[in-house]
């Protein structure tokens, strides 16, 4: 390959790729309590609720809540990257799941159960929605 006379020098943004080991060590620790938070929210849900779904839907909302005020702070406050990736990407990141939301969409779908998936996607979305605004308004008035 001809070199055309210019030099390579390295881009500080080239060098701040997510995926360092640091980085995986803080979304690893943040993720393991956040799925343990999930597991017993869903289970403590499922016999309250007539679907686990609903448990599904509960714990969604909250981790949009809590991203919304999360990712504020970090913006407000100029708190470092690995808050927003020891909780945002971590610990929020792992209590939310949408390929849960997403096949639970489909069993009620597969049982004939349109309605209550359309109910279901249209409020998770919503409540999703409205749940990140207040979290990050929240945040913004921090």
């Amino acid at each position: 390959m001809a070199r055309t006379g210019c030099t390579c020098k390295p881009s500080l943004e080239s060098n701040t790729v997510a995926g360092s080991a640091s980085e995986a060590v803080l979304v690893g620790l943040g993720a393991i309590p956040g799925a343990w938070l999930r597991l017993k929210v869903v289970n403590h849900f499922q016999p309250m609720v007539p679907k686990k779904h609903w448990g599904t839907f509960i714990v969604n909302v909250m981790a949009c809540f809590a991203l919304g005020l999360v990712l504020a702070l970090n913006e407000t406050c100029a708190s470092s990257t690995g808050i927003t990736l020891l909780m945002g990407v971590g610990f929020f990141g792992s209590l939310s799941t949408f390929s849960t939301f997403a096949v639970e969409l489909l069993n009620e779908l597969r049982a004939g159960q349109a309605l209550t998936a359309v109910v279901l996607a249209l409020a998770s979305i919503g409540a999703g929605l409205l749940a990140s605004a207040l979290g990050y308004g929240l945040g913004t008035h921090a």
